[in-house]
């Protein structure tokens, strides 16, 4: 009895053992993120200004989809989506722009831009980039990195998320599988929820602030 009460903590406590070595070590994916994304000034761009989705111009599909370099940016990139004009998917809401957190709950002072094109759906933000597809499918998942401080270590770690709308909510899926966040508008207020955040409501900008320009926000 003992022993298969030894035999049982063991595994208990190996399995998020492994899922921390299995997300640290697995390699990354091929990063085709054109490297025009990460040269230029893009604080020079206006927000307010949205591209046309007249479906002149590239489709979602046509441009390769962006990753966040090594562990994080260090000079907020290019928009990844930049000449796509194809329409949103069916069921989509429009969260376009550059945005900030307003008030005192969530994630206070947060700054993140959303693409969006066809059925892509892009976040940068925080030094991070994830490119996505929001049909909920793993071929069209968010592929990339984040960092994990650990006592005095600094790791970098994989994340994976499958996305889809569902009663105009976009909801983001961990490793396509548990849910994790939601971004939507409600009453004219982009806002998500984040577990351990709660809700963030957040402002339009149409420029991008000093603090935002690096990836040393990670606000």
């Amino acid at each position: 009895m003992i022993r298969k009460i030894l035999i049982t903590s063991g595994v208990i406590v190996s399995i998020p053992i492994l899922l921390f070595l299995t997300l640290w070590l697995y390699p990354r994916p091929v990063d085709n993120t054109p490297a025009w994304v990460f040269e230029g000034d893009s604080s020079d761009i206006d927000y307010c200004e949205l591209p046309i989705l007249d479906g002149s111009g590239l489709l979602a599909k046509d441009i390769p989809q962006g990753h966040t370099p090594g562990c994080g940016y260090t000079k907020f990139p290019q928009p990844i989506l930049k000449g796509c004009t194809e329409p949103l998917s069916a069921g989509s809401q429009d969260l376009r722009g550059l945005w900030e957190a307003v008030g005192s709950g969530g994630r206070a002072n947060h700054v993140e831009r959303i693409e969006q094109c066809g059925n892509r759906f892009v976040v940068t933000s925080s030094g991070l980039i994830h490119d996505m597809t929001t049909d909920g499918s793993l071929s069209g998942a968010s592929n990339d990195v984040s960092p994990l401080k650990l006592g005095p270590f600094n790791l970098c770690i994989r994340t994976s998320a499958t996305t889809a709308w569902k009663d105009e909510k976009l909801e983001f899926y961990a490793l396509g599988g548990p849910h994790v966040v939601s971004r939507y508008m409600k009453d004219g207020v982009y806002q998500w929820d984040y577990p351990g955040f709660g809700n963030t409501k957040m402002k339009r900008l149409c420029k991008l602030p000093e603090r935002a320009k690096t990836s040393e926000d990670r606000g």
